[in-house]
């Protein structure tokens, strides 16, 4: 059947035209790209965003449930030079509006050159997307209304405790964590320290998730609280709310880093890590004491550590992704298997 023709338009005017692959209807978000060839639209991070592969061929491999990290599409949209059908229509049942036949090069371009921009796609006219597009909120400042984290606390693997605070974790993560054998306890991102302690963890790791770090005043002062009581440590959003709990800044990146292939260099080995990324936003500097990694592409802060505490901008679950920063898990059951029981006062 022949798919009808669609759109994707930016906010600086840019039209692009390709054919409705997805679910009908007009998506709206701030458009990104990565450079990954699988995966990816089920993280929690991509909320508000259109998602664009820059990759041309997508779903060559199917639709594989065992590798969702939750449980729909988060994304917006879909942008792509060629969907598979199978990919294809799995975004259509799920609602998500998406576009292949795009060139995703030019697009990619685009992104690269201007930075971020907010679009509209579907099968509309171009002047209803434009419209679409600029009334479409910056991300920047503003509250993610999608609940994407647990609602309820709940429990995974066997071993000592660490409590997971989930701001929009990948599935990943936890599963990670116990097969590094820990018992995981996943409790809302709202909770304050108190609450996180009376968990009675042995260390305390803050997830990734989506938007702007700096509007999330509750995670940032319950981190604050956590500090020098609990082993503590933090991966992508996690490692953001560490940084501003530190009293760092954060920034937003110009195009963000999305891909399976970004090198970063620990700077206390020398070693170059091969990682996966999804984020927007970066720390800003810190003092180089608690530096221990940075970016290859363009020197932006990728791990701080001190006493009792370490983070990384990085996945290190690496799903999907090369598997250079496994050992972070190993790094957390450590802490774990030292750390005594916390007593409550």
């Amino acid at each position: 059947m022949q798919k009808p023709p669609a759109h994707l338009v930016l906010e600086d005017g840019t039209v692009l035209s390709g054919r409705s692959a997805g679910a009908p209807g007009v998506a709206a978000g701030e458009a990104c790209f990565t450079t990954a060839m699988a995966g990816y639209v089920t993280d929690p991070s991509y909320v508000a965003q259109v998602l664009c592969f820059a990759y041309p061929l997508i779903g060559n491999y199917g639709v594989d449930t065992v590798r969702h990290e939750s449980e729909r599409p988060q994304c917006e949209g879909v942008v792509a030079r060629t969907l598979r059908p199978a990919f294809a229509g799995w975004l259509a049942e799920q609602g998500t509006v998406a576009l292949d036949g795009v060139d995703t090069r030019a697009l990619v371009r685009r992104i690269r050159d201007a930075g971020v921009l907010r679009c509209a796609l579907g099968e509309a006219d171009p002047d209803e997307l434009l419209s679409r597009a600029l009334a479409e909120p910056p991300i920047d400042g503003r509250p993610l209304d999608r609940r994407v984290g647990t609602l309820e606390p709940h429990t995974l693997g066997a071993g000592p405790r660490v409590t997971l605070v989930d701001l929009g974790c990948k599935r990943s993560i936890p599963g990670r964590l116990a097969a590094a054998g820990l018992e995981v306890h996943v409790v809302p991102g709202d909770w304050d320290a108190d609450a996180i302690l009376a968990t009675r963890p042995r260390a305390v790791l803050v997830g990734n998730g989506p938007g702007d770090p700096s509007v999330l005043e509750n995670p940032i002062e319950a981190v604050r609280g956590l500090l020098g009581r609990v082993p503590l440590f933090g991966i992508c959003l996690g490692h953001q709310v560490l940084g501003l709990a530190l009293g760092l800044e954060t920034f937003k990146l110009h195009f963000g880093h999305r891909g399976a292939n970004h090198p970063v260099r620990d700077v206390r080995s020398g070693r170059v890590l091969v990682t996966v990324q999804n984020h927007g936003y970066a720390v800003s500097a810190a003092d180089a004491e608690l530096v221990t990694h940075v970016s290859l592409n363009d020197g932006t802060v990728e791990g701080l550590a001190g006493e009792q505490f370490a983070s990384v901008q990085f996945h290190p679950e690496a799903a999907p992704g090369p598997l250079d920063a496994l050992p972070f898990f190993e790094e957390i059951a450590a802490a774990c298997r030292r750390a005594p029981i916390f007593a409550l006062s």
